[in-house]
């Protein structure tokens, strides 16, 4: 492979202070839970569904216990003192304090053991299927075969799941390797997930259970007949991060986006919300084999991509750092990054190849994902299929490891199926074309490309040695990310963060932790 000669002290300071970091808030993953992660338990215990007016069953449980105060001790304690009680199901007791005919604070109290017991049996029957169907994943990639290197990734997003499984069986029998349902506007800021199949969506579809079952068994049909497996993406991220986490692990999706602080900066959740609920999903995707994606390509759409670079680099590790708190595994982190560099810059394909192979060398072996030019795209479609070009070029001469593919008509509108089989044809002629290009180019040491990549390593380490002495929540509230100023009590959702009791307990998360070695 092309290489880089990296300064390997810079490298350790880097994953030192980045390290420190992330470890800072571990009295905030220790002592604290919020209601989506409760909600999340609450969903993996065997509650599901919606009230006729659209309201989840795991918002009508926990918004009963956060009502009476009974929630520091969180959900699965009560619901399981009431299965005990009444001999009902989880999901028949929401359905019956959806009716208003039980209040959970005002039944008997059974016996610890009783509990316990009923949350072993309930929580292994639920980890017992997401590690069958992590099972599966495996059996059929040994049977296929692993994906190509970059993968080929594509996004539909129409709003309608069925438009979506067309487009999405299209694009993979075209050549894509992994296909992401772009998740409808502003999703991320409701504090329940929706139910059930749906049809419209602005920007997207919405994220959803079923939506997510109806796209796996149509992809998984296109891979029996392609003898190829075909990945799925989604989006755990915003408001109810872990509930979505839970919902693709238990349908087997592949990918999630799933960002430490995608959600402070790029959406004002509330830091400590964010940070709290990112920490309990990952853990779930380390658990299922889900392969996270970050989303550090979104730096470069409000910030420059060449005085920022090294905001990109710090942010990658910061979330390695996070995600192996929560027990991520290198080979599923998608740590991500962008070709969004000025192209009327000079040497702008140069800059981009020294960040990209920045990324690259320090992340070896993470499937890191490179994002496509979009913020310089304009109507001329021409030009913009030639920058994706460009983009594909640089992916497969650097080996990263998923390559979502940028449209032609990116500026213009929701790309058409034509518009996706151009930009899959183009990617698949450049990587056939340079296939063993980089096998046979050097970079000579004091190059361009090593300086500059050296220069954006310096930088990103010096800045999370000033982030490591001054805390993570100053550099944000001073809009160091992203060039956003975000406070550590402002933004959404801090009103669901709660202190845990001392007899808190959350039978997914003990158990995760000790399958994951945490």
């Amino acid at each position: 492979m092309l290489k880089l000669e990296l300064d390997p002290d810079m490298q350790k300071r880097a994953r030192k202070a980045a390290a420190s970091i992330a470890g800072s808030f571990q009295w905030l993953f220790d002592d604290y839970s919020s209601v989506t992660i409760e909600r999340t338990v609450l969903r993996l215990l065997g509650i599901d569904g919606a009230t006729e007016d659209g309201t989840p069953y795991p918002n009508v449980v926990v918004d009963h216990l956060q009502q009476r105060n009974a929630l520091l001790r969180g959900a699965a304690i009560p619901l399981a003192n009431a299965i005990i009680y009444t001999g009902m199901s989880a999901q028949q007791i929401a359905e019956e304090i959806a009716q208003g005919n039980l209040d959970l604070t005002k039944t008997p109290v059974a016996s610890p053991d009783k509990i316990f017991q009923v949350l072993d049996e309930l929580s292994d029957k639920m980890l017992k299927h997401i590690a069958k169907q992590r099972e599966t994943r495996e059996q059929l990639l040994q049977t296929y075969g692993p994906r190509r290197i970059p993968a080929i990734y594509v996004i539909v997003a129409t709003g309608n799941i069925y438009e979506d499984v067309i487009q999405a069986k299209a694009a993979a029998y075209e050549g894509a390797d992994i296909i992401a349902v772009i998740r409808s506007t502003a999703q991320s800021l409701l504090d329940y997930v929706p139910y059930g199949a749906t049809t419209e969506g602005f920007g997207g579809t919405y994220a959803t259970q079923e939506n997510f079952r109806i796209m796996r068994a149509a992809l998984d049909e296109v891979s029996a007949s392609e003898k190829r497996y075909i990945g799925l993406t989604n989006y755990a991220s915003g408001l109810c991060m872990p509930e979505i986490a839970a919902m693709g692990a238990m349908e087997r999706l592949d990918h999630m986006l799933n960002d430490a602080m995608y959600g402070i900066l790029f959406r004002d959740i509330n830091p400590k919300r964010t940070l709290l609920d990112q920490y309990f999903s990952r853990m779930i995707n380390a658990y299922a084999g889900i392969e996270i994606q970050t989303g550090e390509d979104n730096y470069l759409t409000t910030s420059d991509a060449i005085e920022k670079a090294y905001t990109v680099t710090a942010s990658q590790l910061l979330n390695e750092q996070f995600a192996l708190l929560s027990g991520v595994k290198p080979e599923k982190m998608g740590l991500g990054h962008a070709f969004e560099i000025d192209p009327d810059l000079e040497d702008s394909f140069t800059y981009e190849l020294a960040h990209a192979l920045l990324t690259r060398e320090l992340f070896p072996g993470y499937p890191v994902k490179y994002m496509p030019p979009t913020k310089f795209a304009t109507g001329n479609i021409f030009k913009t299929y030639l920058m994706d070009a460009m983009f594909n070029f640089a992916g497969k001469l650097t080996h990263q490891g998923v390559q979502l593919l940028g449209m032609m008509t990116e500026a213009i509108h929701t790309p058409h199926l034509a518009d996706r089989s151009l930009a899959i044809e183009n990617a698949l002629y450049i990587f056939n074309a340079i296939k063993s290009l980089d096998e046979n180019i050097t970079l000579v040491p004091d190059s361009f490309i090593n300086r500059r990549a050296n220069q954006v390593l310096k930088e990103a380490t010096e800045f999370l040695e000033r982030v490591e002495k001054e805390g993570l929540f100053k550099a944000m509230e001073r809009g160091e990310f992203a060039d956003i100023k975000r406070t550590e009590n402002g933004g959404k959702g801090l009103n669901g963060v709660f202190r845990k009791d001392v007899e808190y307990f959350n039978p997914f998360l003990e158990k995760m932790k000790k399958e994951l070695g945490l």
